[in-house]
């Protein structure tokens, strides 16, 4: 199956459009982690256990992990845990890759095949030959980045190319030519939801990554509105901060849980 059939399979047999993100940071884990060397596998495994029924697909960010030592094989071992656990969830390998073809695909290899993550996001900023070792894996999901959710996405994807803003040329271009095997996707801020409704008229049913909601202001009701394809799907809604840490205590992953399910609630809501 490939990641898009996953995904879709998913938005249907969970309910949900929400997709939880892994950024794990020590300095804010439970007091039952101090000390403890494999705490960034054992906090992500738990909240990823209690989440996982309320999610359409999971997010490690790479640099919560590789900033640690040991932190890339706690990733391998996280993601080897959600495909054994929970299998029926994909994994997007949050790395935001981008280089030329011959480091390109190294980085293909380390997303897939050391990791084995179901997707990655990519920078598609130097080109379709820097794409091309990703989208080879034409089972896998090239999840590009578009117009993102930070304040400073304007600095460069609004500027006008041939008279419209850059990220509807990104758009476009992967949408109508990078696309040939069906296996890519968009990251769409959910910060900016006129142009999340631009974008979603230029790729049709296309998915959409969607960061900004929770802890960077985002709309719910405005983004699936503005972002949902007509059968009240086409989106992957990320929370991360927001349900890693809706608890300090003891009952961490229950508060996560609950915090997912709220998540996933007030989403299909607005379907």
């Amino acid at each position: 199956m490939t990641f898009i059939e996953q995904l879709r399979n998913r938005w249907q047999s969970a309910d949900s459009l929400l997709c939880v993100g892994l950024d794990p940071d020590p300095a804010k884990f439970p007091d039952a982690f101090v000390d403890d060397e494999d705490a960034l596998f054992l906090f992500c495994r738990d909240i990823v256990d209690a989440t996982a029924e309320y999610a359409c697909a999971f997010k490690p960010q790479i640099a919560y992990f590789a900033a640690h030592n040991g932190g890339e094989s706690a990733l391998q071992r996280l993601i080897a845990h959600i495909n054994g656990a929970h299998p029926d969830v994909p994994v997007i390998l949050d790395a935001k890759r981008g280089d030329i073809g011959s480091t390109a695909e190294q980085y293909a290899v380390e997303a897939f095949e050391r990791f084995g993550a179901d997707a990655v996001t990519l920078n598609p900023y130097m080109g379709r030959d820097s794409a091309a070792p990703f989208l080879a894996y034409n089972d896998r999901g090239c999840v590009f980045l578009c117009h993102t959710s930070n304040p400073g996405a304007r600095d460069f994807q609004e500027l006008l190319v041939d008279g419209a803003p850059l990220y509807q040329h990104v758009a476009r271009t992967i949408a109508g030519e990078w696309n040939t095997d069906g296996n890519c996707a968009l990251v769409v801020g959910a910060t900016f939801p006129e142009e999340l409704k631009v974008i979603r008229g230029i790729v049709g049913d296309m998915p959409l990554l969607i960061p900004g909601i929770g802890a960077q202001g985002g709309d719910v009701e405005a983004t699936v509105r503005n972002g949902r394809t007509a059968d009240g799907t086409g989106l992957m809604i990320n929370s991360s901060r927001g349900i890693l840490y809706a608890s300090g205590g003891a009952g961490y992953a229950d508060a996560a849980a609950e915090a997912a399910r709220e998540l996933r609630d007030a989403i299909n809501r607005y379907r």
